[in-house]
């Protein structure tokens, strides 16, 4: 649990999330086939990004769209290796 939290601060904090996104990419540890993955998810929400709540109610709107991008994230750090996610704070405990 402890390790959730950890990682949903992480999450939150976008200064924290572009150096790790930075490091997965070019990092020769990451398999290209897991950062090929990555690219795809990404890429196909914003090419197709279905609102289970429409952003023109606002606050709500946006809430599943930060919903769907932390649960990319979130996969990302779990395929991560185990160097990086120490790196950035994001370690097993």
């Amino acid at each position: 649990m402890l390790r959730f939290v950890r990682r949903l601060k992480f999450l939150v904090n976008f200064k924290k999330s572009v150096p790790f996104l930075k490091d997965f990419f070019l990092s020769k540890e990451v398999r290209l086939a897991t950062k090929g993955i990555s690219v795809v998810l990404i890429i196909g929400y914003i090419l197709f990004p279905f609102d289970i709540i429409p952003d023109f109610l606002l606050v709500f709107g946006i809430f599943d769209d930060v919903a769907v991008v932390g649960f990319i994230l979130q996969q990302m750090v779990k395929m991560a290796p185990e160097a990086l996610k120490e790196k950035h704070g994001l370690y097993k405990t």
